[in-house]
């Protein structure tokens, strides 16, 4: 086997491993596309096109996910189509508008969403690994359904961080319990992401050998993870650690700051 052929064979099985991962944290936190989306970079995609691509696993993990745990009963159905529903067709827009973008502008919009989830990750913790309930929540539905909109606007625009950012909606604004939460996560991730990934493909923007090789991982790594947050629930401290970790490395290597640093040690080498 010529070192071609290795190194091939290194990165599309990085690519399984990297997907399992994702398929884990996705289903226990969320942002597993922090690491699924410069994988699919490495593997030769462009910015537009790794968001794209990104969607088929996605897709397919999160349909894992839900099935397992409806399976151990653990999803609460009541209420969720006023969730679903306005986050679905925010999704449509946000994948329109990420589908005309070029390669550049992409690289620093993903880059910039990294640096904001960042902040979101590391301030006030708590917020995300205990396990409270905030009772039941009387607010505006409109607002809330406008609210999830955005959301799901946002989902379609950038996968990656949405599910930090609906878990908060869901804790923050409706009041689920982060137990309760995760699980209709799962749910409206899916809903979400099928019509974008719809967009992406009638724009040509899908790989779709690559997302099924990312899924190879996903799929199983997004039933791990379900049944691992069945019985420990505490997990999300681990992911949360995990996380910030993989964000920072993101956030160096999409702004480039690794190669600015280097210039500046052995500027002959830049």
């Amino acid at each position: 086997m010529d070192q071609d052929t290795l190194l091939l064979f290194a990165k599309y099985s990085g690519a399984v491993v990297v997907g399992l991962l994702a398929g884990i944290i996705n289903t226990l936190a969320g942002n597993g596309s922090a690491i699924t989306l410069p994988m699919l970079m490495v593997l030769g995609l462009n910015g537009p096109m790794a968001n794209a691509t990104n969607r088929v696993g996605v897709v397919l993990s999160t349909l894992t996910s839900a099935a397992t745990f409806i399976h151990g009963g653990m999803l609460e159905t009541r209420g969720i189509l006023w969730i679903v529903v306005p986050t679905g067709l925010g999704a449509l827009g946000g994948a329109v508008v990420a589908s005309k973008m070029d390669d550049t502008d992409m690289r620093y919009a993903i880059g910039a969403v990294m640096i904001l989830i960042l902040f979101f990750v590391v301030a006030k913790p708590s917020r995300w690994i205990s396990d409270h309930d905030h009772g039941p929540q009387q607010r505006s539905r409109a607002l809330s359904m406008l609210i999830y909109f955005v959301t799901g606007a946002y989902g379609g625009f950038i996968q990656a961080g949405v599910g930090i950012l609906l878990l908060a909606t869901l804790v923050l604004r409706s009041g689920y319990s982060l137990v309760r939460a995760n699980p209709v996560k799962v749910v409206i991730i899916f809903a979400l992401t099928l019509p974008a990934l719809i967009v992406y493909a009638a724009n040509d923007l899908v790989d779709w050998p690559l997302g099924m090789l990312m899924a190879c991982g996903q799929v199983p790594g997004a039933w791990i993870g379900a049944r691992f947050a069945a019985h420990h629930p505490g997990a999300n401290i681990w992911i949360r650690r995990l996380l910030i970790l993989i964000i920072v490395v993101m956030i160096v290597r999409l702004f480039e700051l690794d190669v600015a640093v280097w210039s500046l040690i052995r500027p002959e080498t830049a």
